[in-house]
């Protein structure tokens, strides 16, 4: 068991709004704090629900945020706040877009995306930062990493600072409601998985674990009740709440090789990084199961999976309705071995892994998912 003594820092949001209705609350925080000029960061899917957040002063919207966006696309939207000059950028969005606005807001000065990859490289921010997520997975709002594709290497890289920490979040189901099944099947299942991640972690902790199970019972009990009805508020308040405890975890302990798998799918491939989660989750259970047991076994009971682990996790996230062979979402087969070797470099990754993984490992739950 990890010593509860060891010393663990967690970054939260300097305010949180909570439930329906409250991205309204945005609106009302930012006339407080007396903020003219105001730059939204979104999808062009999102940008007519802009006016929820019932914004004062100059508003100005990007919407032009790629689902997976990439250096280029980052310089696009830093390009769009250097003519806005806003006090005030908020992320309306997914964690895509949210990981935008965190960068957006450090990069309008002389830093550049390369100076700060890593950790704690950022030296400020130009303006204030709020995150309003419209999906439940990333649990990008609740922490202090923002990550983008470089366009020179093909590969996620990922900055970390506390100036990527936002003023202010306001989670209100009534903007996730709108999502086919398939987006909230997917999304959930990434909250989930940074979750689990984070408990069977090398670098797990007691204070982590607890918002780690919480977050895993929570996408237990609500996902397929969101997955049937996506209208239940209940159930996408649940949602909400998991993916900002799974944005908490990863913090001070992060995700392993699940999500170390997951990139190539999402770079390469072109998969949402839900599904990519998705589809590795069962897989990368499984393979831990015999470095941390208990922990396994807790996992598998607050999911009600019984019998062979494998089979059941994939069953669970099958009847969700999610794709869950890699040959179906347009893999082949002669991408796998690559895929491998590059996931298996994803060190910063890899090394929180309870059990050792060899790219050869990789490569034979990449064919297994096949």
């Amino acid at each position: 068991m990890t010593d509860l003594s060891r010393p663990l820092r967690i970054h939260q949001p300097r305010r949180v709004e909570f439930g329906t209705g409250t991205a309204a609350e945005v609106g009302s925080w930012a006339k407080a704090e007396g903020f003219q000029r105001i730059l939204v960061l979104t999808q062009r899917s999102m940008a007519g629900r802009v006016q929820s957040l019932a914004l004062p002063g100059q508003v100005t919207v990007f919407d032009g945020v790629k689902p997976e966006p990439d250096s280029d696309n980052l310089a696009l939207a830093v390009a769009a706040a250097r003519e806005a000059t806003p006090d005030l950028v908020i992320g309306f969005g997914g964690g895509s877009v949210m990981d935008l606005a965190k960068l957006v807001t450090v990069l309008r000065g002389d830093q550049v995306l390369a100076d700060i990859v890593g950790p704690n490289k950022v030296t400020g921010r130009q303006n204030a930062l709020v995150l309003v997520p419209t999906t439940a997975g990333t649990g990008s709002e609740a922490g202090i990493r923002a990550l983008v594709t470089d366009t020179s290497t093909g590969m996620k890289v990922a900055v970390e600072s506390p100036h990527l920490l936002a003023d202010m979040v306001a989670m209100d189901p009534a903007l996730t409601m709108s999502l086919p099944p398939a987006v909230t099947a997917a999304t959930g299942i990434d909250a989930m998985a940074h979750c689990v991640e984070a408990f069977t972690s090398r670098k797990s902790h007691p204070l982590i674990d607890n918002y780690a199970l919480m977050g895993i019972e929570l996408v237990a009990r609500y996902l397929p009740r969101a997955v049937t009805d996506g209208s239940d508020a209940e159930a996408r308040a649940g949602l909400l709440l998991a993916a900002y405890y799974g944005g908490i975890c990863l913090g001070p302990v992060n995700t392993a090789a699940g999500h170390a798998l997951a990139y190539p799918l999402g770079t390469r491939l072109k998969l949402p990084h839900g599904l990519a989660n998705a589809i590795i989750f069962p897989h990368v259970l499984a393979f831990n199961a015999a470095a941390v047991p208990e922990k396994t076994a807790k996992v598998a009971g607050l999911l009600g999976l019984t019998g062979d682990l494998l089979r059941a996790a994939g069953g669970w996230c099958g009847r969700l309705g999610v794709k869950m062979r890699l040959s179906e979402n347009g893999a082949t087969d002669g991408q796998l071995a690559g895929w491998a070797t590059e996931a298996h470099g994803i060190r910063r990754l890899m090394d929180n892994n309870p059990r050792d993984m060899s790219v050869s490992d990789v490569e034979a739950i990449y064919r297994a998912a096949f």
